[in-house]
């Protein structure tokens, strides 16, 4: 294809993700004439999907400091950027375009109409209402370089030029959306650094039966202990049984230093069933049940103490001749011994469910090789790199989408 004004743009963002429409939008908006390429066939695949279906658009801690905390080490990175646009801009930009948000626990926020496919019309229409160029259904092959400069981008549908280029690929989390972490490789021969990519909020295998025979089951206040020692991991919230093991946000949001245990093998790990109750007070509650129902088999009473849905599993893990055992020929300690089993429920967690169970994953280009007051490459100036393509850990909750909302902003509003 010859360079002509149909392949030739003043700004080429590639990835049609939410990072990708906010700065496609938001350069076009300055009057800049920008072409998104996105390999699917629609914009906003992974968007569309997000959140069960829900779309947890952001989380809506105000306060930037606090909000950063749950960036890990790339907090000090990210003051400039929120600075710019934080999470009261997101409330702002979605209800001026008529897609209000409302919270939830834990300062979840989401549409206040709970459907992902919206929020994902409303991005598109924010790219086409400023006459963004698409390019749907196409594969970009790399980075055309001159010189050392970048200047276009290879594709399955010919080359195109620009000035200026957005890199909004993502990471390798939901596969079958189009995320496979290719962007990376080709930063990587551009000369930046880049962290291998690892799935990061995503749900963990479990080795026992007992865990996948409760699919299905959420428990919404409990607490896990992954590992012993100086190197434990502990966390309270929700956590959902599935038919391979654990999921629910307190097991996205512990994984990635679960991952860290797991180097060393399998992990174990326990589940306390009443975590704001001291084991004491777990003990007499036993005892209580067990005096009112002297004459019944334990099998049958257990449902009195343990949480729903829990009878069937904690009776598994008791040896048959206790569970058959009628409650007034019970030893104190058998009755402590049950009491213990439901404040540390054992089980083994053996992997991640690996990229394509993934929320997110981390890896991607090292924040110092990024400007990000204005997301612009220190390599090269005129690459911009945001979104998922960025090498930054973070919870589930809101945060990566929040991400992508503000550096897809700040690149597009900066970008020459």
């Amino acid at each position: 294809m010859s360079r002509d004004r149909n392949n030739t743009f003043d700004v080429i963002v590639i990835g049609g993700g939410p990072a990708g429409m906010m700065a496609a939008g938001t350069a076009a908006s300055r009057g800049k004439r920008v072409a998104l390429i996105e390999k699917n066939k629609v914009l906003g695949k992974k968007l569309s999907i997000t959140g069960g279906g829900r779309c947890n658009i952001t989380n809506a801690e105000e306060d930037v400091h606090e909000l950063l905390g749950h960036f890990g080490d790339a907090k000090d990175f990210l003051f400039s950027p929120f600075s710019q646009f934080g999470v009261k801009d997101t409330f702002q930009f979605f209800a001026e375009r008529g897609l209000p948000l409302v919270v939830e626990a834990r300062k979840r926020a989401f549409p206040e109409t709970q459907s992902a496919p919206d929020v994902t019309e409303t991005m598109k229409k924010y790219v086409t209402e400023h006459n963004v160029t698409l390019k749907l259904g196409t594969r970009t092959d790399g980075f055309i370089t001159e010189e050392g400069k970048v200047i276009g981008v290879k594709t399955n549908q010919g080359d195109f030029y620009a000035d200026t280029f957005v890199l909004a690929t993502g990471g390798k989390s939901h596969s079958e959306t189009g995320s496979t972490g290719e962007g990376i490789n080709w930063l990587q021969e551009l000369g930046h650094t880049t962290h291998e990519p690892n799935p990061d909020i995503v749900p963990l295998m479990v080795a026992e039966e007992w865990v996948k025979e409760l699919s299905g089951t959420t428990l919404s206040f409990m607490k896990i202990t992954f590992g012993e020692g100086k190197e434990k991991v502990s966390r309270v919230g929700k956590l959902l049984f599935t038919h391979f093991g654990l999921s629910g946000p307190l097991i996205l949001n512990s994984a990635h230093e679960v991952k860290e245990l797991l180097k060393d093998g399998p992990v174990d790990t326990t589940i306390d069933l009443f975590p704001d109750t001291e084991i004491g007070t777990v003990r007499r509650r036993v005892l209580g049940a067990f005096d009112v129902n002297k004459n019944k088999m334990v099998k049958n009473v257990l449902s009195e103490i343990a949480p729903d849905g829990m009878t069937k599993a904690i009776l598994s893990l008791l040896p048959e001749e206790l569970r058959e055992q009628k409650v007034h020929s019970v030893s104190k300690d058998e009755r402590n011994y049950i009491a213990d089993l439901m404040k540390g429920m054992p089980c083994t967690v053996t992997d991640t469910m690996g990229y394509d169970w993934a929320v997110v994953s981390d890896g991607g280009v090292d924040l110092r090789e990024v400007d990000t007051r204005t997301m612009k490459s220190t390599i090269h100036d005129n690459l911009y790199i945001i979104g998922d393509a960025l090498h930054i850990s973070r919870p589930s909750g809101g945060y990566s989408l929040q991400l992508c909302w503000t550096t897809g902003y700040v690149a597009g509003k900066n970008l020459e």
